[in-house]
């Protein structure tokens, strides 16, 4: 009889509780060769970025699917208003942005969880329940392997970094630094002196929630900076390590590759 792979991989909650580094990479391409590559590349997750990303209903579920073959974790960035649909596709992780109060917070974790915990609707017919051959141990298995990730990324969620990160079914928080530059004046320069002030008081107070702590990392020296200020959720850009490879092929400083 043929062993069965659930479309579901549950195994981000523990992995943001283990205390060790994470690294994945946020996917705005609607490819699912490049979910592939990066699992291949040995990246713990990968955001499919359906905030930023120009990737249809289909494209997703099929990067989905490319994740769960290639072993990689598939978290999906996405809007509230399209929780129902991603979820039910298999989503391991769900990382919401612009969430600024301990209230919306509480909100989305009710809407990722089944009854009794919170208030997702159910429904066993689609991707992540197996087109209703798996029963309700969709319902538990869900509930306990569904990861929710919070993104603050303005001065409000800031200040309220330590409320949001305390809410009973947020598994990480998740600064994002170019939109906080942004909303406070500064354009694209995360190194701004205040936006830095921010960012490591926003660390400190997920940390004393003893929650998980992501930022975006676009090099080994911000990962070594942040990480020594309590960040363990690191992501890169695969739009951003294509065109740096890119451009340093057309300068002819590229290695050498296998074909």
């Amino acid at each position: 009889m043929t062993t069965i792979q659930l479309p579901l991989d549950t195994r981000l909650p523990e992995m943001l509780r283990s205390g060790r580094r994470l690294r994945g990479v946020f996917n705005s391409l609607p490819s699912p060769a490049i979910v592939e590559m990066c699992a291949y590349a040995g990246f713990d997750f990968v955001i499919i970025d359906n905030e930023h990303g120009a990737a249809d209903l289909g494209a997703t579920e099929h990067m989905l699917r490319a994740a769960r073959a290639s072993g990689i974790v598939p978290v999906i960035r996405c809007f509230e208003r399209d929780l129902p649909r991603f979820l039910d596709m298999g989503a391991s992780a769900v990382q919401l942005p612009m969430v600024e109060t301990a209230e919306q917070a509480h909100r989305l974790a009710d809407a990722v969880r089944y009854p009794p915990i919170g208030r997702r609707g159910c429904a066993f017919s689609p991707r992540a329940a197996g087109y209703g051959a798996f029963g309700n141990g969709h319902t538990q298995r869900s509930n306990e392997g569904i990861a929710l990730i919070a993104m603050i990324e303005t001065p409000t969620a800031i200040s309220n970094a330590r409320a949001i990160a305390e809410v009973d079914g947020v598994d990480a928080v998740f600064i994002g630094p170019n939109d906080l530059a942004h909303a406070m004046g500064h354009g694209s320069n995360w190194n701004a002196p205040e936006v830095h002030a921010a960012i490591v008081s926003a660390l400190s107070a997920i940390g004393a929630a003893k929650k998980c702590a992501g930022i975006i990392a676009l090099s080994v020296e911000d990962e070594e900076r942040f990480a020594a200020l309590g960040a363990r959720y690191f992501a890169n850009v695969t739009t951003s390590l294509i065109t740096r490879a890119f451009a340093e092929a057309a300068r002819g400083h590229s290695q050498s590759l296998r074909y």
